[in-house]
C-alpha cells in the first residue's frame, strides 16, 4: 500500500534573518539524519531551502529593524503572518518551530498552539535580560523551548516554561584546541598585533 501524506512527518517552520536561516538549516540537516523523509515549510532563507524546505514567503519580507522599519512594513508583516495562520489551520504540521525572531514568532505560534498544534520556539528571547514581562507570553504560546545557553535553563523552568538545553551551533564550529598562532598566519596578522573581533551576527 503506498504511503499516504499523513504518514510523513511534517514540519512548520519559520525564520526571519541571516543567523535564523544558518540556525534553522543547522537544525533541519540533524532531523533528517533521524528522519530522512520529513518535510518542512514556513518561511527560510536559501540555507533552509537548500535542505529541501518550501518557503511560502520571501524570508527578506519578515528581515526588517528598528521602530520605524517595523511600523513602516507592519501591515505587511500582520498579512504574512495571517497567511501563515491561514495556510497552518488548512493543513496542520506535526509541529511548529519558530526560529528566533519572538516578535513575530510568538504571535503565531500562540495562535496555533490554541489550534492545538505544538509548538516549540527555538532560542531564547532575552527575558533574563529584558523585558521579564515576556515570559508570560512565551508561556502562552509555546508547548517547549529550545535553547542554547545553559543558564537560560532554570531561569525558564522557574517561570514555568518546559526547556531543553541543546547547545550553541558554534561549539561544533570552532575546535576546542583552536590554535591563534595558526589562525593569525592565515589571515596575515602579526604575531603580536593587536586585534579586535567585529562580529555583525545578522546585522548585514
Amino acid at each position: 500500500m503506498p504511503e499516504t501524506r499523513k504518514s510523513i512527518l511534517r514540519i512548520g517552520i519559520v525564520a526571519n534573518e541571516p543567523s535564523g536561516d544558518m540556525l534553522g538549516a543547522g537544525l533541519m540537516r540533524e532531523l533528517k539524519k533521524r528522519v530522512p523523509d520529513i518535510v518542512f515549510d514556513g518561511i527560510g532563507g536559501p540555507l533552509m531551502e537548500s535542505e529541501g524546505m518550501v518557503s511560502l514567503y520571501p524570508m527578506e519580507r519578515l528581515s526588517v529593524m528598528g521602530l520605524v522599519e517595523v511600523v513602516k512594513h507592519l501591515p505587511g508583516l500582520l498579512s504574512i503572518r495571517n497567511g501563515l495562520k491561514r495556510h497552518f489551520f488548512a493543513s496542520p504540521p506535526n509541529v511548529f518551530i519558530g526560529v528566533d525572531a519572538p516578535d513575530f514568532n510568538l504571535g503565531l505560534e500562540k495562535s496555533l498552539k490554541r489550534n492545538g498544534i505544538p509548538t516549540i520556539h527555538y532560542v531564547s528571547p532575552t527575558v533574563w535580560a529584558w523585558r521579564p514581562g515576556r515570559v508570560k507570553k512565551i508561556r502562552a504560546s509555546i508547548d517547549l523551548m529550545l535553547s542554547i545557553f545553559p543558564f537560560e535553563v532554570d531561569f525558564l523552568k522557574s517561570h514555568g516554561i518546559p526547556v531543553n538545553y541543546i547547545g550553541h551551533p558554534l561549539a561544533d564550529e570552532i575546535a576546542p584546541d583552536a590554535d591563534q598562532m595558526v589562525a593569525r598566519r592565515s589571515l596575515n596578522i602579526p604575531s603580536a598585533a593587536r586585534v579586535i573581533a567585529l562580529l555583525p551576527g545578522s546585522r548585514l
